[in-house]
C-alpha cells in the first residue's frame, strides 16, 4: 500500500503555478509594501498584518531574515539591548540577560520565529524579487514599487532587457538595510538626500535609528539600517534591538497612513 497520495508531476506543477499566481495577483495592490525581509522589515510586516493591513514583502534573496540568522562574526548568537528583547519574548523566543540591559538569543530560533510570526499574521512574502524603481504619483508621492526577478541581474548584458512589473500600495516601507535602495531611487531623481552611514557607536545608534524612523517622502517610510544610511547615523553592529523596535515604529506610522490603529505594545 502506498504511503503518500497519488498525484502526477503535472498536477504538482499546476498547484505551484496556480497558488503563486493567485497570491501575486491578490497583492498587486496592497495597503503596505515592505521592501526587504530583514528583522526590521519582518517586524513591520507582522505588526501591520496583525492589525488587518494587507501587506506584501519583497525580498531579493532566496532566504529571509537578512543578517539576523547569523548574529555577529558568523557566530549565530544575536544580542539585543533592552527593550528590544520584549518583541522576541512576545513571540516566545527565549532571551538570556547576560549583562544588565543586554540580552543574548539563539539567532536561528529568533529569526525563524519572526519569519513564521509574520507569515502567520497574514503578511505575504515574495522572495527572489528585486526592487527596481519606485512608482510615483501626483506630487511625486510614492505609490508602489517596480520589481523584477533577482536572477535577471545575473544575466549577460546582451540578455538583460527583461522588463519589470509594478505593484501598488498606499504606503511603501524601505527596509533594505545599508543600501537604502528605495531611498536611493528618490535620490537619483533629486527628491531625497542620502548622507551615508556613519561609524559604529552602539550607545547612540539604536536610539537615533528609532527616533528617525518616519515618513521621509510622501508615501515612503524608512526603517532599520536604511534609516542610518539616509540620515548619516552611527551603525550599531551585531545588536538587533534597534532594528526590531524600528520595524514596529514603522508599522505604527504605516497603520496611521492607511487609517488603522496599532495595538499598544
Amino acid at each position: 500500500m502506498a504511503l503518500f497520495a497519488k498525484v502526477s508531476e503535472s498536477q504538482i506543477t499546476r498547484a505551484i503555478v496556480d497558488r503563486f499566481s493567485k497570491d501575486f495577483l491578490e497583492y498587486v495592490e496592497s495597503d503596505v509594501i515592505v521592501v526587504g525581509a530583514g528583522p526590521s522589515g519582518l517586524v513591520c510586516a507582522k505588526t501591520v498584518a496583525e492589525q488587518g493591513g494587507k501587506v506584501a514583502v519583497f525580498e531579493s534573496n532566496n532566504y529571509l531574515g537578512g543578517g539576523f540568522w547569523i548574529g555577529g562574526y558568523l557566530m549565530n548568537t544575536a544580542t539585543i539591548r533592552a527593550p528590544g528583547q520584549e518583541i522576541l519574548e512576545e513571540m516566545g523566543v527565549p532571551c538570556e540577560e547576560v549583562l544588565p540591559g543586554l540580552y543574548a538569543t539563539y539567532a536561528p530560533h529568533a529569526c525563524s520565529t519572526l519569519i513564521a510570526s509574520a507569515c502567520a499574521a497574514g503578511a505575504r512574502v515574495f522572495n527572489m524579487t528585486s526592487f527596481d524603481d519606485v512608482v510615483l504619483r501626483e506630487g511625486d508621492r510614492v505609490g508602489g514599487v517596480v520589481i523584477n526577478w533577482t536572477p535577471v541581474r545575473t544575466l549577460p548584458r546582451q540578455l538583460t532587457c527583461v522588463d519589470p512589473v509594478a505593484v501598488e500600495a498606499k504606503v511603501v516601507v524601505d527596509a533594505t538595510g545599508h543600501d537604502a535602495k528605495v531611498c536611493e531611487s528618490l535620490r537619483e531623481r533629486g527628491l531625497l538626500e542620502i548622507k551615508g552611514m556613519s561609524g559604529m557607536w552602539v550607545n547612540e545608534s539604536e536610539d537615533a535609528i528609532v527616533e528617525h524612523t518616519k515618513e521621509v517622502h510622501p508615501g515612503l517610510i524608512v526603517c532599520g539600517m536604511a534609516v542610518s544610511a539616509l540620515f548619516g547615523l552611527p551603525r550599531m553592529g551585531p545588536t538587533f534591538g534597534g532594528m526590531l523596535v524600528s520595524g514596529r515604529v514603522a508599522a505604527e506610522k504605516a497603520l496611521e497612513k492607511i487609517g488603522k490603529v496599532a495595538r499598544p505594545a
